[in-house]
């Protein structure tokens, strides 16, 4: 089975950089093999149809958009994963 993807899409915002540090937390925290990555990329962002940043992305399915998610639906997210 690969490795699972998510991706924290946004152009460098508080909120952006907040939301890619909760993803890596809880990834450490879950022992999760997931592969986390920053997307700055304008051209990204419209493939995937994000009009709000920041965004997240999990195998390249859009799972949450515009605003910081909470730490409780990134633990589900990732959970689900394992």
């Amino acid at each position: 089975m690969s490795k699972h993807v998510v991706k924290i899409l946004g152009k460098g915002c508080a909120r952006c950089a907040s939301t890619e540090q909760l993803v890596r937390d809880v990834v450490a925290a879950l022992g999760a093999d997931v592969q986390v990555e920053k997307v700055t990329s304008t051209a990204d962002m419209i493939t995937h149809g994000v009009m709000a940043t920041p965004s997240v992305v999990i195998d390249e399915r859009v799972v949450h958009s515009g605003g910081a998610p909470t730490r409780s639906a990134i633990e589900a997210w990732i959970g689900a994963l394992t």
